[in-house]
């Protein structure tokens, strides 16, 4: 009988364990290795940060619902994953052995690359609850002395959309505490324009994002390296397309929220065949590591070359949509090689968000998600901040019940009626 493990309890490690449980014959077994046994929505924590949510609203213990569905669960880091061995190693010294391993880690964040950058530096972050709770807590002190704003991304940084979230997040509630009028504030990003995402853009969201910056008030640099920052104060180059220097900025701030590089995790970095140099894994279209084939990976770990080169590094992000096409090829696949067949499932790798901006928002959808693409559309208004409450809930929901049915293509296509643009 075989031992699946996966690496990692966030949105695909977690889906992961419910489709790859559904597929595993009578005496195989599964277990979830993570830090921790709780779950959180990462995609809410732009409004913790804001105080919008509680820590307990967006946490799912996983510790019954995962012993309900009969999946084991490992509390405890990973220290190194030794494929060559088909064994991974805990933080606690045990070792691990698995006939599978699923890569669901998600990233490393790189704040240490840019000095004073980070939750332990002077820039506050939303990438992980615990971040976004120390946010919301430096954000109530910036309310009683307001000053200057600085929010985006960083060079190398490849998930953009929370970044545009908070930056309209923070704005609307700036409004609703009718401070907006002390407050300038300007959008960072290493992005060639406002609305690029690392996908150079889908339908108008250059257009839809530089509209609503204009009509709140909010400057941008784009083509922005941030050198480093200090307290208060963040020193940004800003570069032409041809990368050469542009302009030195010195923006002072009393808030700033900025999202770092990723990389991948400690555990896997520098594993030769597993991940390239950045620490991501390398998979081929069935989500398998082409040295280690009984190595799949899911989400923000795989490694997914840029769109195109762009004066200062950008990545490419992993949607949750996307995410769950991967969650659902490797469940397949797995199953598939248990049963002595082959591995023929491929994730469709499409896109779509809903950017929430406290009181609206935009929506996008790109299928595929690199282009060129089949449909390539983007809208806004007031229904996609209603959308993103109704889906935080819904997804919430399925996770505390262990049910394993594709969340994001349920509930998304119902929700964007996408189904009327598929060609």
């Amino acid at each position: 009988m075989a031992h699946v493990i996966i690496l990692g309890a966030g949105l695909g490690g977690v889906i992961a364990a419910y489709e790859i449980k559904d597929k595993l014959r009578p005496g195989d077994t599964i277990t979830v290795v993570s830090k921790g046994s709780v779950y959180h929505f990462v995609p809410s924590n732009p409004w913790v940060a804001v105080s919008w949510r509680r820590r307990d609203e967006i946490e799912v213990n996983l510790t019954d619902v995962f012993a309900r569905r009969g999946i084991g669960l490992v509390p405890v880091g990973a220290q190194k994953v030794i494929p060559s061995e088909n064994k991974v190693l805990l933080e606690d010294g045990r070792t691990l052995d698995y006939d599978y391993l699923v890569i669901a880690t998600g990233p490393d964040l790189a704040f240490d690359e840019i000095e004073g950058l980070g939750p332990h530096g002077s820039t506050s972050s939303v990438c992980h609850v615990d971040h976004a709770l120390a946010a919301a807590r430096q954000f109530e002190d910036f309310c009683r002395n307001p000053g200057p704003v600085v929010i985006g991304a960083v060079q190398g940084a490849s998930c953009f959309g929370p970044a545009y979230e908070f930056l309209m997040i923070v704005e609307t509630e700036l409004r609703r505490r009718r401070i907006r009028d002390r407050v300038p504030m300007t959008f960072v990003t290493a992005e060639p324009y406002v609305g690029h995402l690392g996908l150079d853009g889908v339908g108008d969201t250059k257009g839809l994002l530089e509209s609503a910056m204009r009509e709140r008030h909010i400057k941008w640099i784009t083509n922005a390296r941030v050198s480093r920052v200090e307290p208060g104060v963040m020193h940004v180059e800003e570069v032409n397309d041809d990368g050469s220097p542009k302009a030195a900025h010195v923006l002072p701030f009393g808030f700033s929220m900025m999202l770092p590089a990723f990389r991948g995790v400690a555990a896997i970095r520098g594993v030769e065949g597993l991940v390239n140099p950045r620490g991501f894994v390398l998979v081929d279209r069935h989500q398998r590591n082409p040295t280690f084939p009984n190595v799949f990976a899911i989400g923000v770990t795989v490694a997914i070359a840029p769109t195109g080169p762009t004066p200062v590094p950008c990545g490419v992000p992993k949607t949750g949509f996307m995410i769950e096409s991967m969650v659902t090829a490797t469940a397949h696949n797995i199953g598939h090689l248990l049963r002595g067949e082959e591995a023929s499932r491929e994730g469709t790798w499409n896109a779509v968000c809903l950017a929430d901006f406290g009181d609206r928002g935009v929506a996008f959808v790109a299928q595929p998600q690199i282009p060129p693409r089949n449909v390539n559309w983007s809208s806004s208004g007031k229904w996609v901040h209603t959308a993103k409450v109704g889906f935080e809930k819904y997804f919430l929901g399925k996770i505390r019940k262990g049910e394993s049915e594709p969340f994001y293509e349920k509930l998304v296509m119902d929700m964007l009626g996408i189904h009327k643009l598929k060609a």
